[in-house]
């Protein structure tokens, strides 16, 4: 079974907050940060909404100067990780560098700064590429500038699973550190493709909500008047560590990781298994390894994309996978309120679920006004819930038919 692994830093940057603390106290109430976009101006796509960052400054943890140099998607990623590291007590540790790993992914990478110098290329031609252009671009930057900044010399390597990256990069990361490859990780997703390109992409594929009249409610997760996910950005990064050095450094130990599962459809590009097969599997797989019974899950943070077939396929497999059990827990989707921050959701909703386990609550699940009658469990809609949680799930499902599931439970010494 390998050592066990516990979490002890946290950090993120999200459409709620720049930290882990006000992306949490506006999930418990009920808070949406989705509105129009303003990066750009998105007259003329048929989606004009998101759930963007807000007040972002680099300047936090990284020079100005070197900001310029890196794309905003490990801007966040690196801002994420000092908060994290930090929260960890590791900036007083000093730990063994060779040690202490780096696995951080992202879906799409550094789509801001393609389109940036592929608009230089055609207006004033190839000399005007910048030198940093692929350094800024490629999607294992940010796994790489955490490492350099805070000097980790153990595993250093990235993760793209789509929509699963965040939680298959914990994954991995749980696993590195269950095997004796590293004994501290920092770990998780990050994401900033709320560009044109971006947007657009997904306006082809008539993948996202279209309330642009209405963005707040735009996200609405099991509802049966949802029409599409709401596209977002930020990053969630987490320590993880061996439970053995974490308690002899004394170090905060906020869950523990008990299990993982990941498992393909292999039945279409972006279609979901039409019996949420891939899902099902992919809880079971985190049951059975963090050998647990179906029915001692007490709540899953899924997925919950607001689109027409995974909320009811999830919902099919919890069915499928917990029975009964899937009456009597508790279920909701951060995408509610955040969006969909794509290759950083899973990292950022496994940090909800982390809250969770710690203060015994949970938040509500918004827009839920007219249920789909496929969708009949209990999602939280009516606000935030005191409920005492042991052992939780959290789901990621992604485009390429990648299926990701942690599986949590709560810290009692």
């Amino acid at each position: 079974m390998g050592r066990r692994v516990v979490i002890t830093g946290m950090g993120a940057i999200t459409p709620l907050g720049n930290d882990v603390e006000n992306t949490w106290k506006n999930l418990l109430q009920g808070k949406s940060g989705v509105d129009r976009i303003t990066r750009f101006d998105p007259e003329g796509f048929s989606t004009t909404i998101g759930a963007e960052v807000k007040d972002f400054d680099p300047s936090r943890y990284i020079d100005r100067r070197e900001a310029k140099r890196l794309d905003l998607f490990v801007q966040y990623g690196l801002d994420a990780a000092y908060q994290a590291w930090e929260m960890a007590g590791l900036d007083k540790n000093n730990p063994d560098p060779t040690t202490v790993g780096v696995l951080v992914g992202s879906g799409i990478g550094g789509l801001a700064t393609l389109e940036e110098q592929h608009r230089n290329y055609l207006e004033k031609g190839s000399r005007r590429i910048s030198p940093f252009f692929v350094p800024m671009m490629i999607g294992n930057m940010a796994a790489g500038n955490i490492s350099i900044h805070l000097g980790l010399k153990g595993p250093v390597t990235s993760v793209v699973s789509a929509c699963a990256t965040g939680t298959d990069a914990i994954g991995g990361a749980f696993r590195s550190i269950a095997w004796g490859d590293a004994d501290v990780m920092v770990t998780g997703g990050t994401e900033a493709s709320i560009t044109p390109m971006g947007l657009g992409g997904f306006c082809s594929a008539r993948a996202l909500s279209t309330r642009n009249n209405d963005p707040q409610k735009a996200s609405r997760p099991f509802d049966a008047e949802r029409d599409g996910f709401v596209i977002a950005e930020g990053a969630g990064i987490v320590i993880l560590e061996s439970l053995e050095r974490a308690m002899e450094r004394g170090a905060p130990i906020l869950a523990e990781i008990k299990g993982y599962g990941s498992v393909g459809d292999a039945y279409h590009q972006v279609q979901p298994d039409p019996q949420g097969d891939g899902g099902a599997r992919a809880m079971a797989r985190a049951i059975k390894d963090a050998g647990w019974d179906p029915a001692e899950v007490d709540y899953i943070n899924a997925h919950g994309t607001s689109t027409e077939y995974n909320d009811r396929l999830e919902t099919g497999a919890i069915k499928r996978v917990c029975g009964d059990q899937a009456y009597k827990m508790v279920i909701n989707s951060s995408k509610s309120m955040m969006g969909h921050l794509l290759g950083a959701a899973g990292a950022v909703e496994l940090i909800a679920t982390v809250k969770a386990l710690q203060e015994g609550q949970v938040h509500p699940t918004i827009n839920l006004t007219n249920p789909d009658p496929d969708c009949d469990l209990d999602y939280v809609p009516e606000g935030a819930r005191k409920v005492e949680i042991q052992k939780a799930l959290t789901n990621s499902l992604g485009f390429g038919g990648h299926n990701a599931t942690l599986a949590l439970e709560k810290w009692t010494e």
